[in-house]
């Protein structure tokens, strides 16, 4: 086998596989999907989980038990709760921190 049929073999095979690079990587992303986040305000976790009072709700987020997000200004903005965690956190599973 003469070099020139060797390198003509080898260009061959790196576009074969930088093909192949190229579809599995566009395959990968498309399979990739978020899943949509449910934020919930302390009143609404209380529409969520019956019985559960605001009070409860605020205290188990001083406890640092129920994850929680602050939107707005400092102390006075609003805070936001995964639904997820909260549930989570009633059926005695671990929060997703």
């Amino acid at each position: 086998m003469t070099t020139n049929r060797k390198n003509e073999l080898i260009a061959q095979l790196v576009n074969i596989l930088s093909e192949l690079i190229e579809t599995n990587d566009s395959d990968q992303v498309s399979e990739v999907k978020s899943e949509a986040v449910e934020m919930l305000t302390v009143k609404e976790c209380t529409e969520a989980v019956k019985g559960l009072s605001e009070h409860t709700v605020r205290k188990l987020i001083k406890q640092g038990k129920l994850p929680y997000l602050r939107t707005g200004d400092g102390v006075n903005g609003k805070m936001l709760i995964n639904k997820a965690d909260l549930l989570a956190y009633f059926n005695g599973q671990t929060a997703n921190r």
